[in-house]
């Protein structure tokens, strides 16, 4: 206390009793919580224009929270099995299995409020379970119900893939060696052949294609296997590319929307539908 008084009067500032009372109980207070991790950027490249560039297309891919709109109120307990993938498309399916598509629905229904019974709880019974829903046969059904946690689940949930493929690429580019050689030709000289030079170095190019992919949700009764509901959406996905080159200075552009990036935002967009709908 006499050295904080101390102190306060050398720095030329005066505390009344109460004041410097308050000034002990503030430095006795809990520390502030700091906010979350902030990590740096490692890349040779970072905050260059070719970085800047990169990073304002990918930020637009980032994973972005939905406010569901009844999230405050409780869903019933719900199951999400593995839908299916009916897209006969290799890139689609090298690269997705029902499974991720399942934990993105999981992790979506949970920010809105649904009590999720989490697939790994489940263990073996899972396959099993998964059948019993999918061939629609409710006595079987039943007889997982009565186990554990399972007892309490009122729905099933699933998303299928019902479309993922390209359906539109166009390209368009200009080559300026033609135009460069015209040049040379017409203009004789050396300010001909320098004029040539250049039209000749030009190249430019940019193509673009397009993806549909379409998703749909069933909602089943845990205990009869009925459908309760159910819903589908789409959305076009497009990824495109650009490069130019002019006397050996060259710059290009690559980016789109991911595959990961896109199945998300359609789980996203009918557990919009379900909580606004269904709850």
């Amino acid at each position: 206390m006499k050295q904080q008084l101390y102190m306060s009067k050398t720095m030329g500032f005066s505390f009344p009793g109460a004041v410097l009372a308050v000034v002990l109980v503030a430095g006795n207070a809990a520390p502030v919580l700091a906010g979350p991790p902030v990590f740096e950027n490692p890349s040779a490249t970072a905050d260059s224009d070719t970085s800047k560039k990169a990073n304002q297309m990918a930020d637009k891919g980032m994973y972005k929270e939905v406010q569901y709109a009844n999230a405050g109120r409780k869903g019933p307990m719900l199951v999400v099995i593995p839908g299916e993938i009916k897209s006969n498309n290799a890139t689609f399916t090298q690269k997705f299995g029902s499974n991720n598509i399942a934990d993105f629905g999981e992790l979506e229904l949970g920010k809105a409020n649904f009590g999720i019974l989490e697939r790994s709880n489940l263990g073996n019974l899972l396959q099993e379970f998964q059948l019993a829903y999918t061939m629609g046969d409710p006595d079987q059904a039943r007889k997982y119900l009565t186990k554990g946690k399972l007892k309490t689940t009122k729905w099933v949930v699933k998303f299928d893939v019902l479309k993922a493929e390209q359906v539109a690429q166009a390209k368009e580019g200009f080559d300026g060696r033609a135009a460069g050689q015209l040049l040379s030709i017409l203009g004789g000289g050396r300010g001909g052949a320098a004029a040539g030079t250049v039209a000749g170095s030009v190249q430019t190019g940019e193509s673009t294609g397009v993806w549909i992919i379409g998703m749909r949700y069933k909602i089943m009764d845990a205990n009869t296997t009925e459908q309760v509901a159910t819903g589908y959406t789409e959305e076009k996905m497009e990824v495109g590319a650009k490069g130019s080159s002019v006397m050996g200075v060259s710059s290009s552009q690559q980016g789109g929307l991911t595959l990961d990036g896109m199945v998300q935002r359609l789980v996203q967009k009918l557990v919009w539908e379900i909580d606004s709908k269904h709850k």
